[in-house]
């Protein structure tokens, strides 16, 4: 059995209604080191904030290969296991979302999200046949290669305001059966639906979290198995940047950088 089944299989553990899993996403090797040295479990990229690092708008734009690059330094850069957001799969095709998967696999991550909404300017979700194609490309792709890969399967219904619980409930159960292992339902943030939504769906659910959404401890306790930051991190980092820039450019002092993590500190985890 190889490092990398050996993560696979304690990422798939790490997935326990109750005891959720917490991941603070990362979008290069610093952030996810910083991360993993405040006590992760693991470590998930955020498509966004590595579009954004990259030079790339989130929705589907960055190149695959940039992408998976930038995954294999988050991989190499920690010791804990890593999960990676691939947007819709980087491919317009089941087929080219399997080449991801492998090539995902081949960076040295355990997991992988795939997202159902389109980035074609629309709020619109894709077909759920064809989101279950590509589901099922990821998993014959996992299989392939023998990695027990954890696909979580995003479902945008209440991000976009594009169908309630039932909507996202029949969603899951057909993603499920595509080979999805759990599901990811970002925009959702009434306890009493998350509740009814971890008990119609056997798989763990993994909730969005942010400002104004339950605790950890709260979503805990409705059973929920997973949370994610998202991109929430990454924009909070490039907020400090832009107050930083503001204030220099205007009463050209720095009060925005009081509260920086220390050059010493920061060059210590990278020379690890």
């Amino acid at each position: 059995m190889t490092d990398q089944h050996i993560r696979a299989a304690r990422f798939r553990a790490l997935h326990t209604p109750g005891t959720p899993l917490v991941l603070v996403n990362a979008w290069d090797a610093a952030s996810a080191r910083i991360v993993e040295a405040a006590g992760a479990h693991a470590v998930a990229t955020t498509s966004a904030g590595v579009a954004w690092s990259l030079g790339a708008p989130d929705g589907d734009v960055l190149a695959r290969d940039l992408a998976t690059a930038l995954v294999r330094r988050v991989v190499d850069g920690v010791s804990v296991p890593v999960t990676a957001d691939i947007e819709a799969g980087y491919g317009t095709t089941p087929d080219e979302v399997g080449t991801t998967v492998r090539a995902v696999l081949a960076a040295g991550a355990v997991g992988v999200n795939i997202e159902d909404g389109l980035a074609d300017g629309t709020s619109a979700l894709r077909d759920v046949a064809a989101q279950c194609a590509r589901l099922a490309a990821a998993r014959t792709a996992a299989d392939e290669v023998g990695v027990a890969l954890y696909v979580n399967a995003r479902i945008d219904t209440f991000l976009r305001g594009l169908g309630g619980l039932a909507e996202t409930v029949s969603r899951a159960t057909a993603y499920l059966a595509a080979g999805a292992d759990g599901i990811f339902v970002p925009g959702l943030l009434d306890p009493e639906t998350i509740a009814t939504l971890v008990a119609e769906v056997p798989a763990p659910v993994n909730i969005l979290a942010g400002p104004g959404a339950p605790s950890v401890p709260e979503l805990a306790k409705l059973g929920v198995a997973r949370v994610s930051l998202g991109s929430s991190v990454a924009e909070a980092a490039y907020g400090v940047a832009r107050r930083a820039a503001e204030e220099a450019f205007g009463d050209g002092t720095y009060h925005a950088l009081a509260d920086a993590l220390d050059y010493g500190s920061i060059n210590a985890l990278m020379r690890r």
